[in-house]
């Protein structure tokens, strides 16, 4: 969603492919709209002085795109050894098996219809390979299956849809839940302050610079939205699209329905506390 004004530690304007930190290279996804920004951000992550890369959220089914992931590892010495996936949307995960067939590896995520051939991700899990070590950080909420993945060597963190890099992201309900969610990025907060992470990596949009920002921006994005959706009903706005038309009525209306999914998640949040 991009329904929010500019994120602390957002770039304006600049090169959205190319390095990003010291162990981190983003390939864009050629596959722009309104719900995916400039295109889904393909990362590949290696040690500097190792020949293996790991490569996050291979995107979507695009030949082109795939062999342009590999053709940029290959570029600068490096050989794709491990496929792993931050949750199963299409313009993250779509083209995971025919990545894995050009490269030969494995993929991994934390729902089980989306490994290939090894066991999943779940929390406390360490992926190492050359050398990097990502440590797995589970983040339900925009889906149930979403997976961050904390690089301490860089103080970075890979987001997929849990922070984006412009905007603000979708509780995909009813896969999506927003007491997960609110729980997810009081996790990363927690990154940002115990383990001195600064830089999110994020699926969609420019990476930021200010993880702490970014993560307390999300957390007051989403307590205000949640005033104004109380605050709606108790005006009479009862059902979703209802709420949707008069507290997201400053949205392009392109995205209404995947604000209608936010809208459901906070309902639903709402009736559960017993606010509404």
């Amino acid at each position: 969603m991009t329904d929010a004004a500019a994120l602390p530690g957002q770039p304006r304007g600049g090169v959205l492919s190319g390095p990003a930190t010291a162990r981190a290279v983003n390939v864009l996804a050629p596959n722009a709209s309104a719900m995916t920004l400039d295109g889904t951000n393909t990362w590949i992550l290696s040690e500097p002085d190792s020949e293996l890369a790991v490569v996050v959220d291979p995107g979507p089914l695009d030949e082109g795109h795939l062999r342009a992931v590999v053709d940029t590892a290959g570029a600068v010495g490096k050989r794709v050894a491990l496929t792993l996936l931050t949750h199963g949307h299409p313009d993250h995960a779509e083209g995971a098996a025919r990545f894995a067939a050009l490269t030969g590896t494995k993929v991994r995520a934390l729902d089980p219809a989306l490994r290939l051939g090894e066991e999943g991700l779940g929390a406390g899990a360490v992926v190492r390979v050359g050398g990097l070590e990502l440590r797995v950080v589970p983040t339900p909420g925009h889906t149930a299956d979403s997976l961050c993945f904390h690089l301490p060597a860089d103080q970075a963190v890979v987001t997929g849809d849990t922070i984006l890099g412009r905007g603000t992201t979708v509780v995909a309900h009813p896969d999506g839940r927003l007491g997960d969610y609110l729980d997810s990025l009081r996790r990363l907060r927690s990154l940002t302050v115990d383990d001195g992470v600064h830089t999110v990596l994020p699926g969609h949009g420019p990476v930021l610079e200010d993880a702490q920002g970014a993560v307390e921006f999300y957390l007051a994005h989403r307590a205000h939205r949640l005033a104004q959706i109380e605050t709606a009903v108790e005006n009479g706005h009862r059902t979703p699209g209802a709420v949707v038309e008069h507290v997201y009525a400053d949205v392009d209306r392109s995205l209404w329905p995947a604000a209608e999914l936010s809208v459901r998640a906070q309902l639903e949040y709402l009736e559960e506390h017993g606010l509404i």
